[in-house]
């Protein structure tokens, strides 16, 4: 029998930007082979958040903000080992903006990260920091929810932030697999996949939810 999803329950869709699909300054490979399936899980639901990268020009994760720094090199920073990154999902920018063909008029918010231009955020609960918290827990604890879904890009980097930094509020989170793609850049989808595991986090497919 598929998971029965109840009006307490959330679909979280991450980061589904310009910039992070084909063509876009980082493409997530297969970025929108998702799109019609996030489409037709979002119809299962009664609420849906979105999170969108949202980054000034002189953010502190770019590499060209570092003179003699390239694309997926590291640096560190007072809260910890950053990755340098493309310039991506700059505000007002194409890039920035949220995919037109996503088809889900029903989503009630959108959390906007990493417009700190010191401070990164993969998660949509909290920034790299791990202290400054953008409000998501916040508004789901008003709206006294169940249980969190996750899809949208890139597994390993937002999405999974964002899954066990909802375990960690208290919880229950499942990432729809299928319903996600991955940078997996130098091992870190595996790594994401196995801290997700110890965070309490868990898979389905798609399949699981539509039968």
């Amino acid at each position: 029998m598929p998971i029965a999803i109840t009006p307490q329950d959330v679909l979280i869709v991450v980061d589904m930007q310009y910039d992070f699909l084909p063509g876009g300054n980082l493409a997530v490979t297969g970025g929108d082979e998702i799109v019609p399936l996030i489409n037709t899980l979002a119809r299962k639901f009664t609420n849906v958040v979105l999170t969108q990268d949202w980054h000034p020009a002189n953010h502190i994760s770019f590499a060209s903000n570092h003179p003699g720094k390239a694309p997926f090199e590291t640096i560190e920073l007072p809260y910890g080992t950053q990755v340098l990154w493309p310039d991506h999902c700059v505000w007002m920018s194409h890039g920035a903006q949220i995919s037109a063909d996503l088809d889900i008029p029903q989503a009630q918010l959108i959390i906007r990260k990493g417009y700190n231009p010191r401070i990164d955020s993969y998660s949509g609960f909290q920034e790299a920091d791990r202290e400054t918290l953008t409000g998501l827990a916040g508004y789901l604890n008003e709206r006294d929810v169940d249980r969190l879904y996750m899809v949208g890009l890139a597994t390993d980097f937002c999405v999974g932030w964002t899954a066990i930094d909802g375990a960690a509020a208290g919880y229950d989170v499942t990432i729809i697999e299928d319903a996600t793609r991955a940078i997996d850049n130098a091992g870190s989808l595996e790594r994401a996949w196995a801290d997700m595991a110890e965070a309490g986090v868990e898979r389905v497919l798609s399949k699981d939810i539509l039968g």
